[in-house]
């Protein structure tokens, strides 16, 4: 059997993750893991949901010192996802359900991939 899975990105802004999250939750998306990446001095992160094998990722674009809300109090286990993202990119995130303030992963420098705390300890959650 071959299945041909969709696959939508949607960019979404800020001031609108949480609604589009709730939506995709009400709509019966389970979500399927929150990736961060660096785009030469801002950060792109995705979160993808899945539901019948359609893909549907959020793609949210935010600048090193911009905090992010948790979306652990709509799917509860991001709060791994957001921890993850904390601790290795800096980025500031409010609300996680769980927070570890920066203890979750344990690295040989704070902030690796960070553009512009690598080293420091200038995280907001710490």
């Amino acid at each position: 059997m071959t299945v041909k899975e969709e696959q939508t990105t949607i960019s979404v802004a800020l001031e609108d993750l949480l609604r589009e999250v709730k939506g995709l939750q009400a709509d019966g998306y389970r979500l399927v893991q929150i990736g961060c990446t660096d785009i030469g001095g801002a950060y792109e992160i995705n979160y993808s949901f899945d539901k019948d094998y359609q893909f549907k990722n959020l793609r949210l674009t935010v600048g090193p010192d911009i905090e992010v809300p948790s979306i652990s109090g709509i799917y509860w286990g991001a709060f791994v996802y957001e921890n993850e993202t904390h601790d290795l990119f800096g980025i500031p995130i409010t609300g996680i359900n769980i927070d570890f303030k920066g203890t979750f992963i344990k690295s040989g420098e704070k902030y690796p991939f960070s553009v512009t705390r690598r080293g420091g300890d200038q995280c907001r959650n710490a």
